[in-house]
C-alpha cells in the first residue's frame, strides 16, 4: 500500500482553542510580541517545540500506575536503568529532570574557562551551558549542511577536516570532549551517518578526546540511517542505536523527544571518574541518583517510550508526515530546508522575507505573522536565538534566519497539517506586510525565551 497511516488510533481528545484575529492581536501584544510568552489557551496549533509535547501511549499511561516513589533504589529506577542500558550500553546512567540538566552538570564538572567544545551544531541550551562556565562552543558542520537547499543526505555530519584543524590549532588538552548532536536540530533536523560518527571517534581517539552524543532524537537518526545509509536497511532501529552509542564515551539525552515523555532525561558514560563527579553534583542540584529530579511514574513512562520510539512503523509514519508537509510547501514556493528533517519543517525566513535584513529579525516577523493569521505557534532559529555580540558593538548575525515548525509526537492529524499549509501559503502571499522587530528587553543567556519585541518600520535593504 502507498498510503502510510498513523500506527495508532485515538482514545482521548482535547479541545483546541479556536480564536479570532482580534483575540490573537491582543494576546500577542500582551506577550510583548514573543510567542514564548503566550498562554497555551491562546494557541490553536502549537508547533513551538517537539520537546515534552507529545501524546503518550496507553502502555505508557499504564506503566505510570506502577510508579514506585521510593526515594532511593525504586523499582521504577531499575526498569529505567535496564532500558537505557539496553539501548546505550553505558556503565553509568543518571536520570535528570530534563536534558539541559544533564548538559549543565556535564559542563560544570568537565569544563573550565577557556576550554573548547566542538560539535556539528550546538543547540541553544547546550551552547548556553558551555558558555556559562566560560568555555567556548564551536560549530563544525560539514559543508553540505550549510547549503539549505541541497538534497544531499546526512547534512548533519561533522566536518572532519575542520575538527582536525581545530585540534591541531587549539591543542587536544584544551578540548575536554567533543559532541555530536543527533539529529542536528540547529541545521534543519538533519541526520548524522554512522560512517561520520565512526570517523569522528577515530580522529578523537588519536588525541585522547572523548566523544559525547547529544541523543535527544537518537531514534529518528537511527531511522534515517536505516533508510539511507548503505548496509543498514535490514537492521532494526535498536541495533542501529546500539551501534551508534557504542562509538561514544557518553551521552546526554532529553527524554522529552525520543523518550516520548513529557519530562525527563539522562546522562550516561563509562568513565568512573566522570560518573563520580556527575553523581556528586546531581545529588546537590537534582536529587538522589536513582531518581534525579523525576517521579517514579516519569521513569516508568520514559522506559516504555524509549522503546516505542524505536518502533519502525511509528518512525515511518512520523517521517512521512514531515515529508507530506514539506512537499506541499515546496510546491507553493515556500523556501524550506531540504531534504526535510525528522522532527520539523525549517523555513528560510530570510528568503521568505527578502525585504528584511538579519538585524530586522525576519524570523520573529514570520513567527508572529503565522500566529496572527492562524493561531499557529512556531519558533525562530535565527539571529535572536543564535546571534552574537560584536566586539565593535551591535551583533553578529546567525548563519541562517530559520523558523522551525516542530511536530509534537502523535498529536496532530493530516487535517491539522493541511491547515498549517494553508495558513503558510496565505502569509506568503502577504509577506511584504511582515514588519521588522527590535528587542526592547533581553536576558544575558537564552534571551529568546523571555525577550520583549517591538515592531519597527521597513527600511531600504542595506547595500541595495
Amino acid at each position: 500500500m502507498h498510503t502510510i497511516i498513523e500506527p495508532f488510533r485515538i482514545k482521548m481528545t482535547e479541545p483546541l482553542p479556536i480564536t479570532t484575529r482580534g483575540h490573537r492581536e491582543a494576546a500577542l501584544a500582551a506577550a510583548r510580541n514573543n510567542v514564548f510568552l503566550l498562554d497555551a489557551e491562546h494557541v490553536t496549533i502549537d508547533l513551538l517545540t517537539d520537546s515534552g509535547t507529545g501524546a503518550m501511549s496507553d502502555r505508557q499511561w499504564a506503566a505510570m500506575m506502577l510508579g514506585d516513589e521510593s526515594y532511593a533504589g525504586s523499582a521504577s529506577w531499575r526498569r529505567f536503568e535496564k532500558t537505557v542500558r539496553e539501548i546505550t550500553g553505558f556503565k553509568h546512567i543518571f536520570p535528570t529532570h530534563q536534558g539541559r540538566a544533564a548538559e549543565r552538570i556535564l559542563a560544570a564538572t568537565r569544563l573550565k574557562p577557556g576550554d573548547i567544545v566542538p560539535n556539528n551544531s550546538h543547540f541553544d541550551t547546550t551552547r548556553a551551558n558551555i558558555e556559562y562556565v566560560g568555555a567556548r562552543a564551536v560549530d563544525l558542520l560539514a559543508p553540505a549542511g550549510r547549503d539549505l537547499y541541497s538534497n544531499k543526505r546526512f547534512k548533519g555530519n561533522m566536518d572532519l577536516s575542520a575538527l582536525e584543524r581545530l585540534i591541531e590549532t587549539e591543542g587536544a588538552k584544551n578540548i575536554p570532549f567533543c559532541m555530536i548532536t543527533v539529529t542536528n536540530n540547529m541545521g534543519g533536523g538533519q541526520p548524522v551517518s554512522l560512517e561520520n560518527i565512526r570517523s569522528v571517534k577515530e580522529l578523537l581517539g588519536k588525541h585522547g578526546i572523548p566523544l559525547i552524543i547529544d541523543a535527544c532524537r537518537f531514534a529518528e537518526n537511527s531511522f534515517f540511517i536505516r533508510e539511507h545509509e548503505p548496509g543498514y536497511s535490514d537492521r532494526s532501529l535498536l541495533e542501529i542505536a546500539k551501534e551508534m552509542f557504542s562509538l561514544a564515551d557518553g551521552a546526554t539525552m532529553s527524554a522529552k523527544k525520543d523518550g516520548l515523555a513529557n519530562i525527563g532525561g539522562f546522562f550516561g558514560c563509562d568513565n568512573d571518574s566522570w560518573a563520580e563527579d556527575f553523581r556528586d553534583l546531581l545529588i546537590l542540584t537534582e536529587g538522589f541518583p536513582t531518581y534525579g529530579g523525576l517521579a517514579g511514574r516519569d521513569l516508568e513512562a520514559i522506559a516504555v517510550g524509549l522503546m516505542e520510539a524505536l518502533d519502525c512503523e511509528y518512525q515511518r509514519y512520523r517521517h512521512a508526515t514531515v515529508e507530506y508537509v514539506a512537499a506541499r510547501l515546496v510546491s507553493r514556493d515556500i523556501p524550506i530546508v531540504r531534504p526535510p528533517g525528522g522532527h520539523a519543517i525549517f523555513i528560510d525566513a530570510a528568503a521568505f522575507c527578502p525585504h528584511l535584513t538579519p538585524s530586522d529579525y525576519p524570523g520573529i516577523g514570520l513567527v508572529n505573522a503565522l500566529y496572527l493569521e492562524g493561531g499557529i505557534r512556531a519558533v525562530e532559529l535565527g539571529s535572536v536565538m543564535f546571534g552574537k555580540p560584536a566586539a565593535s558593538g551591535g551583533e553578529i548575525a546567525a548563519p541562517h534566519e530559520l523558523v522551525r515548525l516542530a511536530f509534537p509526537r502523535r498529536v496532530y492529524t493530516q487535517s491539522h497539517f493541511d491547515y498549517v499549509i494553508e495558513v503558510l501559503d496565505l502569509v506568503r502571499r502577504q509577506r511584504d506586510r511582515i514588519k521588522p522587530y527590535r528587542i526592547t528587553k533581553q536576558a544575558p543567556f537564552l534571551r529568546h525565551f523571555t525577550a520583549h519585541f517591538a515592531q519597527g518600520e521597513i527600511e531600504a535593504k542595506r547595500g541595495a
